[in-house]
């Protein structure tokens, strides 16, 4: 069952507005590299891969694009500047369309039989984590999707209570203990909790521990086992949150964490207010784990699902 149906003229005005930074960013930079050029040359490409790299898509994934771009030039012989916008966007979706990025205008749950859906969220704090989970409880409900929330952050008492000032805004149930409590045991109350509820939906937040702390995989590997003694298959989806304005140092909390746990998706936040929107396309890139979401403003509907055609499409269209 569809969980939501997105690029609605509204939503993509949205999405548009969200990206206004980063495509400001991006369009007058290469609008002054193609100066004088009529022709897309090496030069012309040099400029672009350093653009590329400054915008937090990354080195690895800039030489990607640049490749791209140096095969297509070769190949069509003669390249006009005003056609590099349109070559980018072609270029990185057509990247992106090999990354294991799903593409659609709707979320699907995968059937669980008849069991709650269980995403662990996980993310150092102040990325935006807390504010996500509140978004997606709402989106989930809206959706006519009964949802319970499982607030296992317990060594900050302030996560908790922001959680809990989620629940009582969207008006889905909590379960929370002290602060100082083992977090795997308010994940595993959750969990109980959601199965006796018949929720269609638990989500459980996790520590924000600094991503390299060295307990930081025993303890999210603890609370994935303690899941497992209620639904053997939880948790169903690992939610890495990133806060896209950190640019490169979301890249690098991306792979401690993929180390440290098995992400299935990710979250990034704060796009609206930062100009590093590349990042989504390099972190896509290089861990090939789907963008679940992305974060493009403070309202309720400004979580939207990821959708790479429609991304690249704001990012790099013409006005």
């Amino acid at each position: 069952m569809g969980l939501f149906s997105f690029f609605s003229k509204e939503k993509k005005e949205s999405l548009d507005k969200g990206l206004e930074k980063t495509k400001t960013s991006l369009f007058s930079r290469i609008a002054k590299a193609v100066v004088g050029k009529s022709t897309v040359d090496a030069e012309v490409l040099d400029n672009l891969e350093e653009i590329l790299v400054s915008s937090d898509v990354g080195v690895n994934t800039t030489l990607r694009i640049i490749k791209r771009l140096e095969e297509r030039v070769a190949r069509d012989k003669y390249v006009g500047t005003e056609e590099l916008n349109r070559l980018l966007k072609e270029e990185i979706t057509g990247l992106m369309a090999e990354n294991n990025t799903a593409d659609a205008t709707e979320f699907l749950l995968p059937d669980t039989g008849g069991q709650p859906y269980v995403i662990m969220v996980v993310g150092v704090n102040g990325v935006g984590k807390t504010t996500t989970i509140g978004k997606l409880a709402y989106h989930f409900k809206k959706a006519g999707k009964k949802v319970l929330l499982g607030a296992a952050d317990t060594f900050r008492a302030a996560a908790v209570d922001q959680l809990d000032i989620w629940s009582k805004r969207v008006d889905v149930p909590i379960v929370k203990q002290g602060m100082g409590s083992d977090p795997a045991s308010v994940a595993y109350d959750s969990v109980q909790s959601g199965v006796a509820q018949k929720a269609d939906v638990v989500i459980v937040d996790t520590a924000g521990r600094l991503h390299n702390k060295i307990n930081l995989m025993n303890e999210l590997s603890k609370i994935s086992r303690v899941m497992q003694k209620v639904i053997p298959a939880a948790p169903h989806e690992v939610l890495l949150v990133l806060d896209a304005s950190t640019g490169q140092n979301a890249i690098e909390q991306a792979r401690q964490f993929t180390k440290a746990t098995q992400v299935t998706g990710l979250a990034l936040t704060k796009l609206d207010g930062t100009a590093k929107g590349g990042v989504v396309i390099g972190i896509s890139d290089e861990f090939k784990i789907p963008v679940r979401y992305i974060g493009i403003g403070e309202k309720m509907e400004d979580l939207q699902v990821f959708n790479k055609a429609e991304f690249v499409d704001s990012l790099f269209g013409q006005d």
